[in-house]
């Protein structure tokens, strides 16, 4: 291999880790939305959401009755401040889990879907 060829591979994957860390950055629709959706619902709280391999750090607001959101957010302080605008309680989900009424949530959406899916096959 010669060195041209190295430099090549090298630039190539700089251009990947790149494409890769846009990804993981908040955008400013990110803040909007969470902000947006704050304010329509009732009993928010935050969860914010350790980075992965593909997305970066997320927060996720949770409403009294368990309907949930996700975005994106550049780091914890970050989480911490749009807590501390909003007035809501920001939780680390590592530590604390994810509320029962999320879960609860989650679970009653699956029946209706099941039942609409049954209703609209037969």
């Amino acid at each position: 291999m010669t060195g041209g060829h190295t430099v090549g591979m090298f630039r190539r994957r700089r251009r990947d880790v790149t494409a890769i860390n846009r990804w993981q950055r908040a955008e400013p629709a990110d803040g909007r939305h969470l902000r947006s959706w704050a304010r329509e619902h009732l009993g928010v709280e935050a969860y914010v959401e350790p980075a992965t391999a593909v997305t970066g750090m997320t927060v996720v607001l949770v409403a009294h009755d368990g309907e949930w959101t996700r975005r994106r957010v550049d780091g914890p302080d970050a989480a911490r401040r749009l807590g501390k605008d909003l007035r809501i309680p920001v939780y680390d989900v590592h530590r604390v889990g994810y509320p029962q009424r999320m879960r609860d949530h989650d679970a009653r959406l699956r029946i209706v879907r099941r039942r609409a899916a049954g209703l609209s096959g037969g």
